[in-house]
């Protein structure tokens, strides 16, 4: 299948080099020594999605700053491992590092992650990120190496909106549809609270199940529905920004500690520069994928109401009083207490 571009007027290959960075930075050349280190960086989506940019921001820094020293592997779009396996992928030291959502941490043993699978918990992104670069967020990584990882930051995709082939704007239009979700507990709760039927998949699958029939909607930003082409097998898409879509980026425990520690510093700081770099333009990615979507034409994009969003939060208030317990009532609380702060 072949990715939508995003702009009649500019190349794939251009849109990538300039947002990645790579033609702003000075002493990139093809010719470049063998590396001593490969990183392989494996991740489910697009390269245009800001998780897919930093992720080439980041080789390019790499590979400048080490003088080709150290070398990055990308492999994008599930071409090594999909939703299912990454994580288990890294644990076995198949891959070095992978970007997972949030909400594949609770598969692992790490409940607490699932906070971030709440519906309507974050107003906006500036509330995310007092979670994810403050303190709460740091004590979230370091509970990682029980599992073997080693968390080095979070970043952003923006919010989620609804799709299938009908609007989805009260809780009664989603009665009976099988929606494809992550393997989140807390997701799966939200869309039987909703009266959906949650169906879980990995992501590089489910827009060859939309088209199939095989589930009837699923929830996205706009960016991720936009680049797999979802809006060619999706009516629909209800702007509802009821749940947050983040990632971190996770390294195997021992290829890390087997870095020297120099090495370890220029990767981890060409990573925070990547990592702020998908957080300024997720917005952005966004934005653009919106209006792409308005000029392709093929998929009617509804804005709710005051009314509207209110019921859907009041539809799935109950999901986060049944799934605090096994989160975990102190994280529940800390959550609470950074959420306040100004």
């Amino acid at each position: 299948m072949n990715t939508p571009a995003w702009s009649a007027s500019i190349s794939r290959r251009t849109w990538l080099a300039t947002l990645a960075g790579s033609a702003a930075l000075p002493g990139v050349t093809g010719a470049t020594p063998k590396p001593d280190i490969t990183l392989r960086f494996s991740h489910v989506v697009a390269e245009e999605t800001p998780k897919g940019l930093a992720a080439n921001r980041f080789k390019v820094l790499v590979e400048q700053r080490s003088g080709g020293r150290i070398g990055v592997q990308i492999f994008p779009n599930a071409q090594l491992y999909g939703d299912h396996d990454e994580m288990q992928a890294l644990q076995l030291g198949a891959v070095d590092l992978v970007a997972p959502s949030l909400s594949k941490f609770g598969r692992i043993g790490l409940p607490e992650f699932e906070l971030f699978d709440l519906p309507f918990l974050f107003d906006d992104l500036s509330a995310v990120r007092r979670i994810t670069l403050g303190p709460l967020g740091k004590k979230l990584l370091q509970g990682l190496p029980r599992q073997g990882l080693v968390g080095l930051g979070f970043f952003d995709n923006g919010f989620k909106q609804m799709s299938a082939n009908r609007p989805l704007l009260e809780p009664a239009n989603f009665m009976n549809l099988r929606m494809r979700v992550q393997a989140s507990r807390v997701i799966a709760a939200q869309m039987r609270a909703l009266g959906a039927r949650p169906v879980t998949l990995a992501f590089s699958e489910t827009r060859r199940a939309l088209a199939a029939g095989v589930v009837d909607g699923t929830e996205n930003p706009v960016s991720n529905f936009w680049t797999q082409a979802m809006h060619e097998v999706q009516t629909d898409l209800s702007l509802t920004n009821h749940g947050y879509l983040g990632y971190a980026v996770v390294t195997n425990q021992r290829f890390w500690q087997h870095l020297q520690p120099d090495d370890r510093s220029l990767i981890n700081q060409a990573l925070q520069e990547s990592l702020a770099f998908a957080n300024q333009i997720a917005d952005t990615q966004n934005d653009q994928a919106l209006h792409a979507l308005r000029l392709a034409g093929t998929t009617r994009i509804h804005n709710l109401t005051k009314g509207q969003r209110t019921r859907l939060r009041q539809a799935v208030q109950p999901v986060q009083q049944q799934l605090a317990s096994r989160i975990g009532p102190r994280w529940m609380k800390d959550m609470e207490q950074a959420l306040r702060q100004a």
